[in-house]
């Protein structure tokens, strides 16, 4: 069972369309600390793309959005990205750190050893 995530922020967004004549559709978006989840119609009650900053990390800037009444959703999605990033960061540092520790400690043990 999967863990609601604390809401960061909720709304309408209009997301350009991927088809040829790239319509704006109104969306009802919820963001999180880990992702970015899309409903249409704005409504939570039909099945909704959950876009998870891990997977969207670098082609993230190529999804077309757009604020209805300037309500500067661009600085809140960056921000939370910048700030999954950071936490990715030391999370890998931590683990490398870590590795490195546990090397150096069966080194250790290998050089003690008759």
């Amino acid at each position: 069972m999967k863990m609601q995530a604390e809401v960061i922020r909720e709304g309408e967004l209009e997301k350009r369309s991927d088809s040829l004549f790239q319509l704006w559709k109104k969306k009802l978006v919820v963001l999180t600390k880990d992702s970015l989840s899309l409903f249409p119609d704005g409504h939570k009650r039909a099945k909704g793309k959950e876009l998870g900053f891990g997977s969207i990390l670098f082609f993230f800037w190529e999804i077309d959005f757009r604020c209805p009444d300037q309500s500067c959703w661009n600085a809140s999605i960056t921000m939370a990205l910048i700030d999954f990033q950071n936490k990715r960061a030391i999370q890998d540092f931590k683990s490398r750190q870590e590795m490195e520790q546990a090397a150096g400690t069966q080194e250790r043990r290998l050089a003690r050893a008759p």
